[in-house]
């Protein structure tokens, strides 16, 4: 039978992370450009982050048609969430934009899927892009990610906010995070245990 879910942050009731979720507000604009696989993932951050930021928006798909109409609309400057040689200095993008609103565009998914998304909406090559230092390390200790050094999305929206609008508290994004990744390692232990415990009394009622 399959478990309720709370409507709100798709997590079964008895872990429902609503009461971690924050609510932030920012000068910037986030938009999420989802793949499909990682909106069906049940650890999925991007979710976390989108619910925990005022005006914070997620699109699920492969390719996007109303994105040129985001990225060029008046008033606005988009800026990609992903590694780049010619990536922006962040003070120096804030300086620059004074009356402009930041639009931080946020491709999720794995490296593979995330560059797939790139290839299929040749609008965002053409952006100017914001990458983190290489050497953050992620709390993300229930998935495994093959490129080192890799954060979970929520990590990475919260480490770019954090860059782009000092002392906004996007930290507090990575509650509900840290509440998910106890919850799914004392799940883990808890299976664990009790799939050592079947052993051991099937070897006990052995002959």
């Amino acid at each position: 039978m399959a478990r309720i879910r709370c409507p709100r942050c798709l997590r079964p009731v008895s872990h429902c992370l609503c009461a971690w979720i924050p609510d932030l507000p920012s000068r910037s604009r986030v938009l999420v450009l989802q793949h499909p696989d990682e909106a069906a993932h049940p650890l999925n951050t991007a979710r976390l982050a989108v619910l925990g930021l005022r005006g914070a928006t997620v699109w699920v798909g492969e390719r996007f048609a109303d994105l040129p109409a985001w990225l060029e609309a008046p008033g606005v400057r988009a800026l990609l969430l992903f590694p780049g040689e010619t990536a922006v200095d962040p003070e120096a993008w804030t300086a620059a934009g004074e009356g402009a609103q930041t639009l931080l565009v946020v491709p999720d998914g794995t490296w593979r899927t995330a560059r797939r998304l790139l290839r299929l909406n040749p609008a965002l090559a053409a952006l100017p892009r914001l990458a983190l230092a290489p050497d953050r390390l992620s709390r993300y200790r229930v998935r495994r990610a093959r490129e080192p050094n890799a954060l979970a999305t929520v990590e990475a929206i919260a480490a770019a906010l954090d860059m782009l609008e000092p002392g906004g508290g996007f930290e507090a994004l990575l509650v509900p995070f840290d509440a998910m990744v106890d919850g799914q390692i004392a799940a883990q232990a808890k299976r664990e245990a009790g799939d050592a415990g079947a052993t051991q009394e099937a070897q006990a009622a052995r002959p």
